[in-house]
């Protein structure tokens, strides 16, 4: 019957047995090479692209409009973490680092392909493996969005959401901004008149940064990490803000920009530089991917279960193919614990979605 469960958590193990922090190059190349064996193995073409990123791509794709299927070999555990949390199972879960996001969804993905048989859809079927998701995919965008341009449907086999299980029709974008802030050091107790206070100019910055989002429309800013000083008796010279923003739209996204990069410090002897931006577009809901949720649903009744859809805050790379193509995210193994000490998936429910991305790969 398929799929077999035993067979896809035999491939689970041996992938998560191998730590591939996206820190360690050598040690993600080392699953995407386990990978890249079971892609040869169904007659792929495989291919090394610059920055790491593998393509596997399954019958004739060379006309385009075929199936992308988007997936990450680096996960955001350290080495060693095997030994704080190791491979076990317990009823219907089994834990390990990597598991739920997302070395189940690539197994899934795979024992998918096998049981095609040779029979890619029409276009055929391209897999992109990355190494670098989790850090916000700086070498494999580009390899990504050109994907994205030929295909047909994107599917991508990041796990569903938590404990609803729900497929992710929708995510907000993110960014990251950096505010550097130069100010004039004195001694705080003879000449104190004499600094400018970057401490203080970030201060101002903190609270006019935060007072730009807007969570009634899903905008959120956090300033996560402040830095700065560099005595207690010296008026600092120098500080630092590291901001987080989520945004559901691109009008938002740019209201937010424009408002970072116009601050100004109160005290005109600061002088402020603003690095970064947006990294991940939102990825808002188009019609055509709305149709491909609900043939995604109606595959889901056929097979005796229901899925529904939700709009989440975190990023993945189908953020980058939305804007180009119809997205469907959410299609790995359910389970929970994403970047958790109790990362695990959920064994009872992960052939019933297996079998959807089966269906979805022949049908979409």
């Amino acid at each position: 019957m398929f799929p077999d469960l035993q067979a896809m958590l035999a491939d689970l193990k041996t992938l998560v047995s191998i730590e591939s922090p996206s820190s360690d190059p050598v040690a993600v190349a080392r699953v995407m090479d386990v990978v890249e064996d079971w892609a040869r193995a169904l007659g792929a073409e495989t291919h090394a692209l610059p920055g790491g990123t593998r393509r596997f791509t399954f019958g004739d794709s060379d006309a385009g409009g075929g199936v992308l299927v988007l997936t990450h070999a680096d996960t955001v555990w350290p080495h060693g973490t095997l030994e704080q949390m190791p491979w076990r199972q317990e009823d219907d879960r089994v834990y390990g680092p990597g598991t739920y996001d997302m070395k189940a969804g690539i197994v899934g993905l795979f024992h998918v392909l096998r049981s095609m048989n040779g029979q890619w859809p029409v276009g055929g079927v391209t897999v992109l493996l990355t190494p670098d998701e989790e850090i916000g995919s700086p070498s494999s965008r580009a390899h990504i969005e050109a994907a994205a341009e030929n295909a047909r449907v994107v599917l991508v086999v990041e796990p569903p959401v938590a404990d609803s299980h729900n497929l992710k029709t929708g995510r907000k974008g993110t960014g990251t901004f950096t505010l550097r802030f130069h100010g004039v050091a004195s001694h705080a107790g003879n000449k104190p008149e004499l600094g400018a206070s970057a401490i203080t100019a970030a201060a101002e910055a903190v609270l006019a940064t935060q007072a730009l989002a807007r969570p009634e429309v899903g905008t959120t800013i956090s300033v996560g990490l402040i830095q700065g000083g560099s005595a207690v008796n010296v008026i600092p010279a120098e500080a630092q803000l590291d901001i987080d923003i989520r945004v559901s739209t691109l009008a938002e996204a740019e209201r937010v920009t424009q408002g970072i990069r116009a601050l100004r410090p109160s005290d005109p002897r600061v002088q402020l530089e603003v690095f970064g931006g947006l990294n991940r577009p939102p990825f808002e809901q188009t019609p055509r991917a709305l149709d491909l949720f609900q043939q995604a649903q109606a595959i889901a009744r056929e097979l005796n279960f229901e899925v529904g859809g939700e709009f989440v805050g975190g990023g993945s790379d189908g953020n980058f193919t939305a804007p180009l193509a119809p997205t469907l995210d959410g299609l790995g193994a359910p389970g929970d614990g994403a970047h958790a000490a109790h990362e695990h998936v959920r064994l009872n429910r992960w052939p019933d979605h297996v079998r959807l991305l089966q269906r979805l790969m022949r049908e979409a």
